[in-house]
């Protein structure tokens, strides 16, 4: 596992070209022994699709200084969990999240971190606002105590490099507009596995990566 680690961080480097950008280790369906091992070689950040799923793996890891972030959709009755377990939240979708996120952020919590997701190809089938939503839905995020606006996320359609490299320019452009009126935003997500180097190429701060960081996932038992 530290030789898949030290592997994507240098090819991180390679395309940031000196540029800082965060590895985010997509721990989703692994166990807390895996995250243990993969935070024994110096990985901190996690992120998780499923608050019911990350609350236990959480409290297993309590002893272990982790950042956890929430990259799956978030459902309104979820908010409280969410809010109480996680660091940041980068599915912010729609307006409705922002209150009950900061009705149940700890006022003696550090303020939760918020990343708003974007639709950038308007897909039918994924989560996130339109782009010409962004700045009202960050500036109701900018607008609570409890919150930190930290920028923008978004998993472009699949397709080729030309579509994926056109699609992770608009997100930047997108992202240098948002700074532009908040200008402690600083975070940028986009790029996996399959896309990591082209997306930190045109801009990237953070990249999600799971099934290269911890290997492939054991096959599924025999039920019959």
């Amino acid at each position: 596992m530290n030789d898949r680690l030290h592997t994507i961080l240098a090819r991180i480097a390679a395309a940031a070209e000196g540029r800082p950008v965060d590895l985010l280790a997509v721990s989703k369906t692994r166990s807390s022994e895996e995250v243990r091992a993969l935070a024994a070689c110096g990985q901190r950040a996690f992120g998780e699709n499923y608050v019911q799923e990350a609350v236990p793996k959480q409290a297993a890891l309590r002893d272990l200084a982790l950042d956890w972030h929430l990259i799956g959709p978030l459902q309104s009755n979820k908010c409280r969990e969410a809010a109480a377990t996680f660091d940041w939240v980068e599915t912010v979708d729609r307006p409705k999240l922002v209150p009950l996120l900061a009705r149940y952020r700890d006022a003696s919590a550090p303020p939760l971190n918020l990343l708003v997701q974007v639709n950038i190809d308007d897909e039918a089938s994924k989560s996130g606002c339109r782009p010409e939503q962004i700045e009202a839905l960050a500036a109701s995020i900018a607008a609570e105590p409890r919150l930190r606006l930290r920028g923008l996320m978004a998993i472009p359609a699949p397709g080729d490099a030309e579509r994926l490299r056109r699609a992770f320019r608009s997100m930047a452009a997108w992202f240098e507009r948002l700074r532009g009126a908040h200008p402690a935003v600083d975070t940028l997500s986009m790029g996996m596995s399959d896309d990591f180097e082209l997306a930190v190429a045109e801009g990237s701060t953070e990249v999600r990566i799971g099934t290269a960081l911890f290997g492939p996932r054991p096959p599924k038992p025999a039920t019959d």
